[in-house]
Protein backbone atom coordinates (compact mmCIF):
# COMPACT_ATOMS: atom_id res chain seq x y z
CA UNK A 1 0.00 0.00 0.00
CA UNK A 2 2.54 2.57 0.70
CA UNK A 3 4.62 1.81 -2.72
CA UNK A 4 1.04 1.89 -4.67
CA UNK A 5 0.10 5.58 -2.62
CA UNK A 6 4.09 6.51 -3.42
CA UNK A 7 3.30 5.67 -7.34
CA UNK A 8 0.50 7.55 -7.48
CA UNK A 9 1.84 10.88 -5.47
CA UNK A 10 4.80 10.39 -8.39
CA UNK A 11 2.15 9.92 -11.02
CA UNK A 12 0.47 13.80 -9.52
CA UNK A 13 3.90 15.07 -9.26
CA UNK A 14 4.40 14.84 -13.08
CA UNK A 15 0.98 16.30 -13.42
CA UNK A 16 1.09 20.02 -14.18
CA UNK A 17 -1.13 23.09 -14.66
CA UNK A 18 -2.70 22.84 -18.37
CA UNK A 19 -2.49 25.82 -20.58
CA UNK A 20 -5.68 26.37 -22.61
CA UNK A 21 -6.85 23.20 -22.01
CA UNK A 22 -10.11 23.56 -24.56
CA UNK A 23 -7.71 24.75 -27.50
CA UNK A 24 -8.33 20.97 -29.20
CA UNK A 25 -12.03 21.10 -29.06
CA UNK A 26 -12.44 23.63 -31.41
CA UNK A 27 -13.90 22.58 -34.98
CA UNK A 28 -12.20 24.65 -36.73
CA UNK A 29 -8.82 27.38 -35.85
CA UNK A 30 -6.55 29.59 -38.00
CA UNK A 31 -2.57 30.01 -37.39
CA UNK A 32 0.47 31.16 -39.00
CA UNK A 33 3.68 30.03 -40.16
CA UNK A 34 7.32 30.95 -40.32
CA UNK A 35 10.62 28.48 -40.64
CA UNK A 36 13.35 27.34 -42.98
CA UNK A 37 13.75 24.72 -45.41
CA UNK A 38 16.67 22.87 -47.25
CA UNK A 39 15.71 22.15 -51.22
CA UNK A 40 17.74 19.65 -53.55
CA UNK A 41 17.13 17.93 -56.88
CA UNK A 42 17.75 14.69 -58.41
CA UNK A 43 18.66 14.86 -61.86
CA UNK A 44 19.12 12.11 -64.52
CA UNK A 45 21.87 13.10 -66.95
CA UNK A 46 21.72 11.72 -70.17
CA UNK A 47 25.37 10.80 -70.74
CA UNK A 48 26.91 10.86 -74.26
CA UNK A 49 25.68 13.26 -76.33
CA UNK A 50 26.66 15.11 -80.32
CA UNK A 51 27.27 18.37 -79.89
CA UNK A 52 27.64 20.65 -83.51
CA UNK A 53 30.64 22.96 -82.74
CA UNK A 54 31.33 26.41 -83.89
CA UNK A 55 33.05 25.13 -87.49
CA UNK A 56 30.08 23.22 -88.12
CA UNK A 57 31.81 19.73 -86.96
CA UNK A 58 29.97 17.17 -84.50
CA UNK A 59 31.86 16.09 -80.99
CA UNK A 60 30.79 13.78 -78.46
CA UNK A 61 30.99 14.98 -75.50
CA UNK A 62 29.68 14.09 -71.88
CA UNK A 63 28.24 16.68 -69.71
CA UNK A 64 27.05 15.96 -66.01
CA UNK A 65 24.62 18.12 -63.79
CA UNK A 66 24.57 17.87 -59.97
CA UNK A 67 23.29 19.98 -57.24
CA UNK A 68 27.18 20.99 -55.47
CA UNK A 69 25.91 22.65 -52.26
CA UNK A 70 22.12 23.81 -49.85
CA UNK A 71 21.55 26.70 -49.13
CA UNK A 72 18.98 27.66 -46.41
CA UNK A 73 15.67 28.52 -47.64
CA UNK A 74 12.64 30.76 -45.88
CA UNK A 75 8.72 29.61 -46.03
CA UNK A 76 6.04 31.91 -44.57
CA UNK A 77 2.21 31.20 -44.52
CA UNK A 78 -0.94 31.03 -43.09
CA UNK A 79 -3.55 27.81 -42.20
CA UNK A 80 -6.71 26.30 -41.60
CA UNK A 81 -7.39 23.05 -39.54
CA UNK A 82 -10.57 21.09 -38.91
CA UNK A 83 -10.94 18.94 -36.19
CA UNK A 84 -11.70 15.23 -37.14
CA UNK A 85 -11.99 13.74 -33.82
CA UNK A 86 -10.02 13.40 -31.01
CA UNK A 87 -7.07 12.23 -32.72
CA UNK A 88 -7.31 13.28 -36.40
CA UNK A 89 -6.85 16.74 -37.75
CA UNK A 90 -7.24 17.74 -41.40
CA UNK A 91 -5.03 20.87 -42.18
CA UNK A 92 -4.79 23.24 -45.24
CA UNK A 93 -1.34 25.59 -45.52
CA UNK A 94 -1.09 27.91 -48.09
CA UNK A 95 2.34 29.00 -48.28
CA UNK A 96 6.07 30.79 -50.24
CA UNK A 97 8.99 28.74 -50.23
CA UNK A 98 12.35 31.35 -51.23
CA UNK A 99 15.02 29.03 -51.97
CA UNK A 100 18.51 28.69 -54.06
CA UNK A 101 19.90 25.06 -55.41
CA UNK A 102 23.70 25.94 -56.58
CA UNK A 103 23.96 23.74 -59.80
CA UNK A 104 27.12 22.51 -61.00
CA UNK A 105 27.93 21.20 -64.90
CA UNK A 106 30.81 19.87 -65.72
CA UNK A 107 31.94 18.76 -69.58
CA UNK A 108 33.85 16.08 -69.41
CA UNK A 109 35.30 16.23 -73.08
CA UNK A 110 37.86 18.90 -72.78
CA UNK A 111 38.76 20.55 -76.21
CA UNK A 112 42.38 19.30 -76.29
CA UNK A 113 43.61 16.89 -74.06
CA UNK A 114 45.77 18.60 -71.43
CA UNK A 115 42.73 20.80 -71.00
CA UNK A 116 41.08 20.66 -67.65
CA UNK A 117 37.22 20.29 -67.49
CA UNK A 118 34.72 22.86 -68.58
CA UNK A 119 32.72 23.95 -65.40
CA UNK A 120 29.78 26.44 -65.08
CA UNK A 121 27.48 27.00 -62.19
CA UNK A 122 23.84 28.14 -62.05
CA UNK A 123 22.19 29.36 -58.64
CA UNK A 124 17.97 28.03 -59.49
CA UNK A 125 16.62 30.55 -57.70
CA UNK A 126 12.82 29.08 -56.76
CA UNK A 127 10.04 31.25 -55.29
CA UNK A 128 6.87 28.41 -54.78
CA UNK A 129 3.43 29.21 -54.09
CA UNK A 130 2.29 26.04 -52.23
CA UNK A 131 -1.09 24.76 -50.43
CA UNK A 132 -0.24 21.62 -48.84
CA UNK A 133 -3.43 19.55 -47.54
CA UNK A 134 -2.29 17.26 -44.84
CA UNK A 135 -4.09 13.94 -42.49
CA UNK A 136 -2.67 15.10 -38.87
CA UNK A 137 -2.58 11.92 -36.66
CA UNK A 138 -1.92 13.19 -32.77
CA UNK A 139 -1.40 11.59 -29.48
CA UNK A 140 -3.13 11.94 -26.56
CA UNK A 141 -2.23 15.20 -24.38
CA UNK A 142 -0.26 15.13 -21.78
CA UNK A 143 0.06 18.36 -19.53
CA UNK A 144 1.52 20.67 -22.06
CA UNK A 145 2.96 18.85 -24.68
CA UNK A 146 0.94 16.22 -27.41
CA UNK A 147 3.40 14.88 -30.15
CA UNK A 148 1.78 13.70 -33.86
CA UNK A 149 2.67 12.58 -37.17
CA UNK A 150 1.58 13.36 -40.51
CA UNK A 151 1.27 12.96 -44.42
CA UNK A 152 -0.45 14.99 -47.07
CA UNK A 153 0.00 16.39 -50.60
CA UNK A 154 1.44 19.45 -51.30
CA UNK A 155 1.15 21.09 -55.01
CA UNK A 156 3.12 23.77 -55.75
CA UNK A 157 3.62 26.66 -58.46
CA UNK A 158 7.59 28.20 -59.14
CA UNK A 159 7.01 31.57 -59.76
CA UNK A 160 10.77 31.84 -60.92
CA UNK A 161 12.79 31.10 -63.63
CA UNK A 162 14.63 33.00 -66.82
CA UNK A 163 15.12 31.86 -70.08
CA UNK A 164 18.93 32.32 -70.06
CA UNK A 165 19.27 29.46 -67.46
CA UNK A 166 20.91 26.50 -68.19
CA UNK A 167 17.98 24.49 -66.70
CA UNK A 168 14.50 25.54 -65.85
CA UNK A 169 11.89 23.75 -64.09
CA UNK A 170 7.94 23.67 -64.91
CA UNK A 171 5.63 26.18 -63.19
CA UNK A 172 3.69 23.60 -61.89
CA UNK A 173 4.76 20.33 -59.30
CA UNK A 174 3.67 18.46 -56.96
CA UNK A 175 5.22 16.42 -53.60
CA UNK A 176 4.22 13.98 -51.28
CA UNK A 177 5.05 14.58 -47.67
CA UNK A 178 5.72 13.16 -44.43
CA UNK A 179 6.93 14.67 -41.00
CA UNK A 180 6.80 14.47 -37.26
CA UNK A 181 5.93 17.33 -34.53
CA UNK A 182 4.39 18.40 -31.40
CA UNK A 183 1.96 20.78 -29.86
CA UNK A 184 3.59 22.89 -26.92
CA UNK A 185 0.49 24.83 -25.25
CA UNK A 186 1.76 28.10 -23.75
CA UNK A 187 -0.39 30.97 -21.72
CA UNK A 188 -1.38 32.72 -25.15
CA UNK A 189 -0.98 30.13 -27.76
CA UNK A 190 0.02 27.24 -29.36
CA UNK A 191 3.55 26.42 -30.65
CA UNK A 192 4.02 23.75 -33.10
CA UNK A 193 7.51 22.51 -34.41
CA UNK A 194 7.34 20.65 -37.23
CA UNK A 195 10.42 18.84 -39.21
CA UNK A 196 8.45 17.16 -43.07
CA UNK A 197 10.00 15.62 -45.63
CA UNK A 198 8.88 16.54 -49.21
CA UNK A 199 9.44 14.25 -52.39
CA UNK A 200 8.11 15.59 -55.69
CA UNK A 201 5.75 13.58 -57.37
CA UNK A 202 6.49 14.87 -61.09
CA UNK A 203 9.47 15.21 -63.54
CA UNK A 204 9.84 18.89 -62.94
CA UNK A 205 12.26 19.42 -65.47
CA UNK A 206 11.09 22.06 -68.42
CA UNK A 207 12.30 20.02 -71.32
CA UNK A 208 11.03 22.69 -73.97
CA UNK A 209 13.81 24.79 -72.14
CA UNK A 210 16.66 24.42 -74.66
CA UNK A 211 14.55 25.14 -77.49
CA UNK A 212 13.95 29.11 -76.07
CA UNK A 213 17.81 29.80 -75.71
CA UNK A 214 19.37 31.96 -77.83
CA UNK A 215 22.11 31.50 -76.26
CA UNK A 216 23.63 28.27 -78.83
CA UNK A 217 26.85 27.46 -76.23
CA UNK A 218 24.64 26.73 -73.20
CA UNK A 219 22.37 24.46 -75.50
CA UNK A 220 24.31 20.99 -74.67
CA UNK A 221 24.25 22.03 -71.26
CA UNK A 222 20.39 22.21 -70.93
CA UNK A 223 20.17 19.20 -72.70
CA UNK A 224 22.55 17.19 -70.89
CA UNK A 225 19.37 16.68 -68.21
CA UNK A 226 16.21 14.74 -69.41
CA UNK A 227 14.70 14.45 -65.82
CA UNK A 228 14.05 15.81 -62.32
CA UNK A 229 13.15 14.84 -59.22
CA UNK A 230 12.30 18.02 -56.26
CA UNK A 231 13.08 16.81 -52.92
CA UNK A 232 12.84 19.50 -49.72
CA UNK A 233 13.04 19.15 -46.22
CA UNK A 234 10.98 21.78 -43.84
CA UNK A 235 11.22 23.21 -40.52
CA UNK A 236 8.53 24.62 -39.79
CA UNK A 237 7.17 26.93 -36.83
CA UNK A 238 3.04 26.95 -36.56
CA UNK A 239 1.72 29.56 -34.48
CA UNK A 240 -2.21 28.79 -33.52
Amino acid sequence: MIALASCANSYAQLETVQNRPYTDLRKFHYGILVGTHLQDIEFNNIGPQLVTLDDGTQQEQIISADQSSWEPGFTVGVLGELRLNTHFQFRVAPALYFGTRKIQFINHTPATPDARPEEHTQDMKTAYVSCAADIIFAAPRFNNHRPYIMAGINPMINLSGKDNDYLRLKRADAFAEIGIGCDFYMPFFKLRPELKFMYGLTNSLDGNHPDKMRDKAKIPYARSVDKSRSKIIALTFYFE
